[in-house]
C-alpha cells in the first residue's frame, strides 16, 4: 500500500545457497534487504536482485557494525563456514563462534528489532533415534568441529537474547533447491557426468530451500524467542535420493553401496594424504560418520507455529536439477 514504509533486513551470508534462496524471496515480498558480502565474494547471482550491497566480514566487529543499518527490522543470520574438513577448523572457529558473536554484538547496538539465526539439525549432533526440539544439543564438544561450532555459536545468540535480543533459532536439515552450487547438487552434477562415486549407507531428512526461506521470513513475526525450529519433512535413504536423480536424467545409474566400514577407512585415509597434497579429499573422517548415520528428524513444531510446508523429496531434487539446466551447470562436476 502506498505510503507504507517497507520493512528492511540485513542478511549475513547473502551470496551463499540459503542466503539467495532469502534474498529473493525477501526482495519479491518487497523487503528493503541489505546484503552482506565479503570484498571477495563472487556477486554474479546476489546482483539480479535489487538489493543494497554493502561489504563486510562477520569476523570483523567494525565491519558488520559499519554495515548494519541503525534499527533495522531484522538481521537474517545465514552466514557460516560448512567445512567437514579438519584442516579447517580454526577458520571455521572464527568464523561461527566469533563470527556470530560480532553480528550479534552489532545487532543489540543498532537496536535491531528481530534476529533469526539459521543454525542445523548438526547441534543435536548423531542421535540414535528420531529426534525433535526436545533432543539434547550432542553437537557440544563433539570431535567433528562443524556441530561444535554451530552449537557453541547458538550460545552467542542466547546470550544476545539475556541482553534483550529478541531471537529466533531455524535448524534446517539437509537443504535442497536453487542456488547450490557446492551441496547436494553435487550429486546431481556427478551423476550427469557418469562419475558418481559409491553411495553412502545412511539415511537423512531433507528440506527445500525455498520453503526454508519462507520459514524464516515466518519467523519474523510468528516464532518465539529462544525457540528452535526444525526445518525438514522428506526422510531418505541416500540411496533414494540418487533414484530421484536417476529419474530425472532418464536413464539408470549404477549404484554402488558403499559399506559403512569402508567409507570410515576411506575417509581416514584421504585424510591423511590430503596432509601431503594440501588439497581437501572427496571424503573426511566427518563427513563419513555424517554419511554412514541415521539422522532423521520431526518438524512438527516448525509445521504448527510457522506454517512451515514440507515438500517432497523428488520436488526439491527436480526443482535443483532444472536449476542447473538453466544455469549451463550439469554437464560440470
Amino acid at each position: 500500500m502506498d505510503g507504507i514504509e517497507p520493512r528492511t533486513a540485513f542478511v549475513t551470508g547473502a551470496t551463499g545457497f540459503l542466503g539467495l534462496n532469502l534474498v529473493e524471496q525477501l526482495t519479491s515480498a518487497g523487503w528493503q534487504v541489505h546484503a552482506l558480502h565479503r570484498a571477495s565474494s563472487n556477486l554474479r547471482f546476489l546482483k539480479r536482485f535489487p538489493v543494497r550491497l554493502v561489504e563486510g566480514a562477520i569476523e570483523d566487529p567494525v565491519s558488520i557494525e559499519t554495515a548494519m543499518p541503525q534499527g533495522i527490522d531484522v538481521v537474517f543470520h545465514a552466514a557460516a563456514d560448512v567445512s567437514f574438513w579438519s584442516r579447517n577448523n580454526v577458520r571455521q572457529t572464527r568464523t561461527n563462534v566469533q563470527g556470530t558473536r560480532n553480528v550479534v554484538s552489532a545487532a543489540l547496538k543498532r537496536g535491531v528489532k528481530k534476529f533469526v539465526h539459521t543454525s542445523t539439525t548438526s547441534v543435536y549432533g548423531f542421535p540414535s533415534a528420531v529426534f525433535d526440539e526436545t533432543a539434547p544439543h550432542l553437537g557440544k564438544g563433539s570431535w567433528f568441529n562443524y556441530m561444535h561450532t554451530k552449537t557453541l555459536a547458538e550460545e552467542e545468540v542466547r546470550a544476545g537474547i539475556g541482553s534483550g535480543l529478541e531471537a529466533v533459532f531455524l535448524n534446517p536439515a539437509n537443504v535442497i533447491g536453487w542456488f547450490d552450487l557446492n551441496n547436494w547438487s553435487r550429486l546431481i552434477r556427478l551423476a550427469a557426468v557418469g562419475k558418481l562415486p559409491r553411495v553412502p549407507p545412511g539415511r537423512a531428512s531433507f528440506c527445500h530451500a525455498a520453503a526454508v526461506a519462507q520459514a524464516h521470513i515466518a519467523a519474523v513475526d510468528r516464532g518465539r524467542t529462544g525457540e528452535n525450529y526444525i526445518l525438514a519433512g522428506a526422510d531418505a535413504t541416500y540411496a533414494d535420493l540418487v533414484r530421484h536423480i536417476a529419474e530425472l536424467l532418464k536413464r539408470p545409474i549404477k549404484m554402488r553401496m558403499a559399506p559403512p566400514r569402508l567409507l570410515r577407512v576411506a575417509g581416514r585415509v584421504m585424510d591423511w594424504a590430503s596432509r601431503l597434497h594440501g588439497k581437501e579429499p572427496l571424503v573426511t573422517p566427518e563427513s563419513a560418520a555424517f554419511l554412514c548415520a541415521n539422522l532423521v528428524c520431526r518438524s512438527d513444531k516448525a509445521v504448527a507455529e510457522l506454517g512451515y510446508r514440507p515438500v517432497p523429496l523428488s520436488a526439491m531434487v527436480e526443482d535443483c536439477y532444472q536449476w542447473l539446466r538453466s544455469e549451463g551447470l550439469l554437464n560440470s562436476a
